[in-house]
């Protein structure tokens, strides 16, 4: 058996058995959701509290009580909207400005010290900034949800556009494309798994920071809901807007790392399903030999 082969059987026994990898995630999750419900059930009191927690069975009480609500399809639609909204910008302007800082130095002393600069602060720190720049809470929001998700994007795209081999863009130059066609032919393609894994953490802290700023400024939405509940002691209800919050997450995430396969299907991938980083370096098919010197390269 070759070491192709021999890489390739853990990807496709993983494959034939998928129930296998559902079942170890389903009983993760029970297990969980049992231990909640033990140490809530009994009142276990040490060094975490646990009897001033709901347990499972009332926080699920709970939720189906809200599904009969239109106050909560208002604020989940809320939560969304905003969501979309800022991290859709966010996907446009951080990819734009993250490859033109890698490819141009032009744009990296313009916008490269800034962007330095500003990274660091927290995006639930511009609330005031928001409040103060925008007239009304939801375009502060959208704007503290894009301010959120930009850097991830914007970093990770230009991390992924500078380890690009040049021998690809020569190579296209070679042939009599010029710079629209190197970008849209080499660096986007080329770059694409590293702009999918800053886009699928810039999801994650977007949906951070608009939880934060609805429950600090916010009218409408989960994280109001959540903290409104809180300041009435109900402690279900805050609890069924965490879980509320975890599977919109978990939706939003799975979305973005579904469309990430689909448009790097041609990239090959690992054992584990992950597209493999591109190196610039051919491959080389099996059964066939580099030519030795003096020999000519089949053409």
């Amino acid at each position: 058996m070759t070491g192709a082969e021999k890489t390739g059987a853990p990807a496709r026994n993983e494959g034939r058995r998928p129930w296998g990898r559902h079942a170890r995630r389903a009983a993760s999750l029970l297990t969980a959701l049992a231990l909640w419900q033990l140490l809530t059930h009994f009142g276990v009191n040490g060094w975490l509290r646990f009897s001033q927690l709901p347990t499972v069975t009332e926080t699920a009480h709970e939720f189906g009580l809200r599904l009969a609500r239109a106050t909560y399809w208002q604020d989940l639609t809320d939560s969304l909207t905003r969501i979309l909204s800022g991290f859709a910008l966010a996907a446009v302007l951080g990819v734009a400005v993250g490859t033109a800082v890698a490819r141009s130095p032009l744009a990296a002393d313009l916008f490269g010290p800034l962007l330095e600069v500003l990274r660091p602060i927290p995006a639930i720190a511009l609330v005031p900034v928001a409040i103060l720049l925008f007239p009304g809470n939801e375009q502060g929001i959208v704007f503290i949800t894009f301010a959120a998700a930009f850097f991830p994007v914007t970093v990770s795209t230009r991390h992924a556009v500078r380890a690009l081999t040049p021998v690809w863009e020569e190579a296209v130059r070679t042939m009599g494309g010029g710079r629209w066609r190197v970008l849209w032919s080499v660096v986007l393609p080329g770059a694409l798994p590293g702009i999918l894994g800053g886009l699928s953490v810039g999801i994650g802290v977007a949906w951070i920071c608009v939880i934060s700023a609805e429950m600090i400024s916010g009218e409408y939405g989960v994280g109001y809901r959540t903290w409104q509940d809180y300041t009435i002691v109900d402690y279900p209800g805050v609890f069924v807007g965490m879980a509320t919050i975890g599977l919109l997450g978990w939706l939003t995430s799975t979305a973005v790392e579904v469309l990430g396969r689909r448009v790097t299907r041609w990239l090959p991938r690992t054992a584990s399903g992950r597209p493999e980083p591109s190196t610039g370096r051919a491959r080389r098919r099996p059964g066939r030999t580099a030519p030795t010197r003096g020999e000519r390269a089949p053409s």
